[in-house]
């Protein structure tokens, strides 16, 4: 084999892994959205799941590319690990669609309807086709169409080019020879896994075994048999990869995947092992081509399924077993069970446990935040983005749950604890989204190398002090259920309303003396915004434990009677106000 024949070889290694991708990512794009509607809502049985998995992978041709997608909805809370596994199992069948399109380069004879489905005919229609979507029509879904078809007809023509590079080994004995090896199968497997790891796609490994076996016909069916199935199990690292930084459930759903194909894998080696130390089956000898390759892939992948589906909540519980909680660490949200609904009662106080876990979580990821001013850490920034997804999956959680529940018999007691969750839950999330937005303008200023001025810096240090002061107050009278914390809340809220005013005041004055920066502006407005909605969300958790006491929802009506009103309830407000007032002077 000379220089020339490797390097045209590896040009149509290129080109095939090159128009796969490109093709892929065309498909995804054109239907995306839809498959991801689909696979989000109709995974309801074991069946359903399993028939998506494998439609919506034929459609994309990439299994990675669909366990990926599910990860990605597992880490997001719209599937559930239960529900991912069958599309993962359907995902395994469904790309073996690409083998069996790759086969055409395979069909032999002159007859017109054979020649047409040959890729020398109809590669070069579709790839002129697909140059005139693509550069001549101005809607996006003809440009998405067009590249799906240049995609395809750039990786039929690198498989062409990969087989005619590759025809000369026929004829080297020394080819030959290190072929055998791989009919040991766990080499086999090994070299499969491995290269199928390296490209990260089963169908792009697999369809460069086609290539090779039918250009050179020194690859026998019983070598490509253990190569297929080491190939399953390297087609996981792209899942693998894309769990990194995810959820415990969507890594639990890599491991499934993983898990999947090495026990299939194993059952199937040890059986097709045993097999064939005792049968001797002539086809296996036998030279392979494109056809019995994807009969191989397919029946494989099929084989697996059919041991493994009755088992797909033992390996729920496997993952579940190697991907668990950190010590000390619990998942609360799994005490909502919806069997509870049917006793309001103990829903309810699940349901109160769950979000006080979730306001510890919004509360530590603005102390962390307060904690960064004046001295930045990536660290922390990372913890608190992490903190607030966590936030976010409790709030939909908890809120899809306690949206069931209100549909049942609850009592008039029960029907306000319900609706006062459902308040509380959202005011929570958004204090973790404005400790993210506050950490981003420390962010900019580290990056930036920005700095208040020291009056501006004191200023900027009291209302933070006020703010963790708020936010503690409103995270005890909610967990405690404190009506005395809860009438601290709204005088302090006023003072950092107050404090809002005079910082930006402070500001204009600074900026007037040339003493600060449009820039600095820009930040600084920022990050008090900011701090006086966490304080304005704080009132509203406050105002909802304060509103069960009086068995009605006017909160507005209420703060309006403490502030104007000429009772001992206005007297006490003035008087923590003016505390307030005293301690956070500026």
């Amino acid at each position: 084999m000379t220089v020339q024949n490797v390097l045209t070889m590896l040009m149509g290694l290129v080109l095939f892994l090159f128009g796969m991708n490109l093709m892929g990512e065309a498909l995804e794009k054109r239907a995306g959205n839809k498959l991801k509607d689909i696979l989000a809502t109709l995974t309801s049985s074991k069946i359903k799941g399993f028939i998506l998995g494998l439609v919506v992978t034929c459609v994309i041709q990439s299994s990675s590319a669909t366990t990926v997608m599910v990860v990605g909805f597992v880490n997001s809370g719209i599937m559930t690990l239960g529900q991912a596994i069958p599309v993962i199992m359907g995902a395994n069948i469904g790309t073996t669609i690409t083998s069996w399109i790759l086969s055409l380069s395979g069909l032999s004879g002159s007859a017109w309807y054979i020649t047409m489905f040959k890729p020398a005919t109809f590669v070069p229609i579709l790839a002129v086709i697909g140059i005139v979507c693509f550069m001549f029509l101005k809607k996006a879904k003809y440009k998405d169409v067009g590249l799906i078809l240049i995609g395809f007809s750039t990786l039929m023509f690198g498989m062409e080019t990969m087989s005619g590079a590759v025809k000369v080994l026929k004829d080297v004995p020394e080819f030959a020879s290190l072929l055998t090896k791989f009919e040991n199968p766990i080499l086999g497997v090994i070299a499969g896994a491995v290269i199928t790891g390296i490209i990260q796609s089963s169908s792009a490994s697999v369809g460069i075994l086609q290539a090779l076996a039918g250009a050179t016909g020194a690859v026998t069916i019983g070598a490509t048999v253990p190569i297929i199935m080491g190939q399953n199990i390297g087609t996981c690292v792209t899942a693998m990869i894309s769990s990194v930084g995810a959820n415990k459930n969507a890594k639990r759903t890599a491991a499934v995947h993983l898990y999947f194909n090495i026990i299939g894998t194993v059952v199937s080696l040890t059986i097709y092992s045993i097999v064939t130390s005792f049968i001797h089956i002539p086809v296996l000898s036998q030279s392979a081509d494109q056809f019995s390759i994807a009969v191989v892939h397919t029946a494989f992948n099929v084989i697996c399924t059919l041991i493994l589906f009755p088992f797909a909540s033992q390996l729920e519980k496997l993952a579940v077993k190697t991907v668990g909680n950190k010590k000390g660490e619990v998942d609360k949200t799994i005490m909502l069970d919806e069997r509870l609904i049917a006793t309001p009662a103990i829903a309810i106080a699940r349901c109160k446990e769950v979000v006080n876990d979730m306001s510890k979580l919004s509360v530590d990821a603005l102390g962390k935040t307060f904690d960064m001013f004046g001295s930045f850490s990536e660290k922390t920034y990372d913890e608190i983005q992490r903190l607030e997804d966590e936030v976010d999956k409790y709030e939909d959680t908890v809120g899809t749950y306690l949206v069931k529940l209100s549909a049942s018999n609850l009592t008039p007691e029960n029907s306000r604890e319900v609706t006062k969750l459902l308040h509380t839950i959202g005011d929570l999330e958004r204090l973790s989204d404005h400790a993210v937005n506050i950490a981003k303008s420390l962010q900019e200023m580290s990056d930036k190398k920005l700095r208040f001025s020291e009056k501006a810096n004191k200023e900027i240090a009291t209302m933070i002090e006020a703010v963790r002061e708020i936010t503690y107050l409103a995270h005890n009278c909610f967990v405690d259920s404190n009506l005395k914390t809860a009438y601290l809340v709204e005088p302090l809220e006023q003072v950092i309303d107050y404090l809002k005013a005079e910082i930006k005041k402070g500001h204009i004055q600074r900026l007037q003396k040339e003493e600060c920066t449009i820039e600095m502006g820009f930040v600084l407005s920022d990050l008090i915004t900011n701090l006086e909605r966490v304080s304005d969300h704080c009132s509203n958790i406050a105002g909802c434990v304060i509103e069960l006491t009086k068995d009605e929802l006017s909160l507005h009506e209420y703060y309006h009677e403490i502030k104007d009103g000429d009772d001992f309830r206005t007297e006490y407000f003035n008087k923590k106000y003016n505390m307030y007032m005293e301690k956070y002077a500026i």
